[in-house]
C-alpha cells in the first residue's frame, strides 16, 4: 500500500486586484505539499479569505500532518479517519478547511503519478461548463456596478450575480432594476444577500425584488438557520441557493431533506476537499436538486466537468479579478480558461494548482 510519508505547508496572502471590502484586500492561502512512500508528490491548498488562515495552518502542521503519516495515500481512503481524528476540534469549519489541504494534495499526487489531470482521473463527463459573472460589489456605486455588469456582458457571460443587502430596500431595488435593464430580458440575474437578512426582512425584500426575474436568491439568512430557510422557502417563489458556508455532507443532507434550498453551492475547500465534495454531489443529485460549486473556478471548474448529467445545468462562478491565475498566484499556467462565458480545461497534470511563493514585500519569486 502506498502511504503518506510527509505533509508540509506554507502560508501566504494573495493580494486582490479589486478589494472585496475596505479591510479585505487579500485572501489567505495555505499551500500544501505531500510526499508519498513511493516518492510521488502532490500539491494542494487550503483557503480562507479573511479569517482563520493561521489557525488552519496550525491545524495542518500540529494535528493533520502527524496523524496522516503512514495512512493510505489513495485519494479518499484516509479522509473519514482523518475527519474523525479532528472531530474533537469541530465537525466542520476550520477542521474541514484544513483537511482539504491534505485531500487536494493526495488527489493531485495520484493524478500526477499516472500523467493525467484530476478530472481525467475521476472521469470527465463534459468538455466545458457555463460560467457566470460574479463580484463582491455591494460597496460599489451604481455607476461602478453597471460598469462591472457591462464588462461581464462584453465577456460573453449569459448570467451574472450581484450583491444585495443595503440598509434601505429601495436602494437594492434601484440597483437590481438598473442591472436588469442593462442585461435585458434574456440574460440570467442572481442576487446574493450574504446572510444579511432575518426572516421578516428576507420575505419583504424578495417580494420587492422578485419582479426582476431572478434565477435565485443566495444566502438570504444566516447560513446555519435551517428552520428559517425552510420557512422562507414556503413563503417565496424565487429559488433559494446556499451551501458555501455548510461544511459537511450531514449538514447538506439536513437542508435537502427539509426542502430549505433548491440550489446547493458547496465550496470544495470548505467541505474538506474533493472526496466529500463528490459525496455531496451524489446527495444533491439523489434529492433532485441543482448543484453549482462555489467560487475557486480553477478548482471547482475542473470538478464541474466530472459531475454526472442530472438534468440540471452546472454553473461555475467566476468572481471578477479573483481567480488565482488572474492574480498571478500560480507557479504554472492556469489549469482552466474562461472565455465567451464558458470554462474549459487546459492541458495539465494533477490539479495544476501549485502556488508561487511570495517574497516578504509581496512580490513573486522569479517575477
Amino acid at each position: 500500500m502506498t502511504t503518506i510519508r510527509n505533509l508540509s505547508t506554507r502560508l501566504q496572502r494573495v493580494p486582490l486586484t479589486r478589494p472585496w471590502a475596505a479591510d479585505v484586500t487579500s485572501v489567505g492561502v495555505i499551500a500544501t505539499h505531500v510526499v508519498r512512500s513511493d516518492g510521488g508528490e502532490g500539491w494542494g491548498f487550503s483557503w480562507s479569505p479573511q479569517i482563520g488562515a493561521p489557525a488552519v495552518q496550525a491545524l495542518l502542521e500540529h494535528d493533520i500532518a502527524p496523524a496522516a503519516v503512514g495512512r493510505s495515500a489513495t485519494p479518499g481512503e484516509s479522509w473519514q479517519g482523518m475527519w474523525e481524528h479532528l472531530h474533537e476540534a469541530g465537525g466542520g469549519g476550520i477542521t474541514t478547511i484544513a483537511l482539504a489541504g491534505l485531500d487536494l494534495a493526495l488527489w493531485d499526487a495520484e493524478a500526477r503519478s499516472t500523467g493525467v489531470s484530476v478530472s481525467e482521473s475521476i472521469g470527465r463527463g463534459r468538455e466545458r461548463v457555463r460560467a457566470y459573472g460574479s463580484g463582491v460589489n455591494l460597496h460599489y456605486s451604481l455607476d461602478e456596478l453597471l460598469a462591472q455588469v457591462q464588462r461581464w456582458i462584453d465577456a460573453g457571460f449569459e448570467a451574472v450575480k450581484i450583491k444585495v443587502g443595503k440598509p434601505d430596500i429601495a436602494e437594492d431595488a434601484d440597483r437590481v432594476a438598473a442591472v436588469r435593464e442593462l442585461l435585458g430580458p434574456d440574460r440570467g440575474l442572481m442576487i446574493d444577500a450574504n446572510q444579511r437578512w432575518d426572516l421578516a426582512r428576507a420575505t419583504a425584500s424578495v417580494e420587492v425584488l422578485s419582479r426582476f426575474d431572478l434565477a435565485w436568491i443566495e444566502e438570504p439568512l444566516r447560513a446555519d438557520d435551517l428552520d428559517g430557510h425552510t420557512e422562507l422557502a414556503r413563503r417565496i417563489d424565487v429559488p433559494i441557493a446556499l451551501g458555501e458556508n455548510l461544511h459537511t455532507a450531514h449538514r447538506f443532507g439536513d437542508f435537502l431533506r427539509a426542502g430549505a434550498a433548491q440550489i446547493l453551492q458547496p465550496n470544495i475547500v470548505r467541505v474538506g476537499g474533493i472526496t466529500p465534495f463528490l459525496r455531496i454531489a451524489e446527495l444533491v443529485a439523489a434529492h433532485g436538486a441543482t448543484l453549482h460549486p462555489h467560487l475557486l473556478p480553477e478548482l471547482s471548474g475542473q470538478l464541474a466537468l466530472t459531475l454526472p448529467d442530472t438534468g440540471h445545468e452546472v454553473l461555475v462562478e467566476d468572481v471578477e479579478d479573483a481567480g488565482f491565475g488572474a492574480l498571478g498566484a500560480l507557479a504554472d499556467p492556469s489549469p482552466v480558461t474562461i472565455a465567451d462565458g464558458h470554462l474549459t480545461e487546459n492541458a495539465h497534470h494533477g490539479l495544476g494548482l501549485r502556488f508561487a511563493p511570495l517574497l516578504d514585500d509581496g512580490a513573486r519569486l522569479g517575477a
